[in-house]
């Protein structure tokens, strides 16, 4: 049972960012990855709700009030194209994400620029990095 609790606690812990759903709890500062690394970006921002391989299975998915949507198939809901343009302005928190509800995802725009003191070239270095990641896992 303690193993349990303590399981728990850990996914909670590094899932905070991405259970935060206000603008205040958003502040809380991100682990910092390297710009240049959409891999390392995703793994420390998104997979734990999208999951590893974007199924939507992360650890922390099963405790949000709805569906993480699976980001493979963001070529095939979008007529065979990705939609580079969307997925940037999702996480940045410049466009809504239809499946995300009323903005349940984190906004990663201000946590990208609190990460490079407002650096605005490495916060769309970032954005582009981590979009071409999420576009490498589309289903084939």
């Amino acid at each position: 049972m303690l193993s349990r609790a303590a399981s728990f606690i850990c996914v909670a812990t590094l899932a905070l960012p991405a259970l935060a759903q206000e603008p205040a709890i958003q502040s809380v500062p991100a682990r910092y990855t390297s710009p240049a690394s959409g891999p390392e970006m995703y793994r420390a921002y998104c997979a734990s709700c999208h999951g590893s391989k974007g199924l939507g299975d992360g650890p922390a998915a099963v405790h949000l009030k709805h569906p993480v949507p699976d980001l493979t198939t963001l070529n095939q809901r979008n007529q065979g194209t990705f939609p580079k343009d969307h997925v940037s302005q999702v996480i940045c928190g410049e466009e809504s994400a239809g499946t995300h509800g009323l903005q349940n995802m984190p906004v990663w725009g201000p946590v990208f620029r609190s990460l490079n003191n407002s650096q605005e070239p490495v916060v769309r270095m970032r954005v582009a990095n981590l979009a071409r990641h999420i576009e490498s896992l589309q289903a084939k």
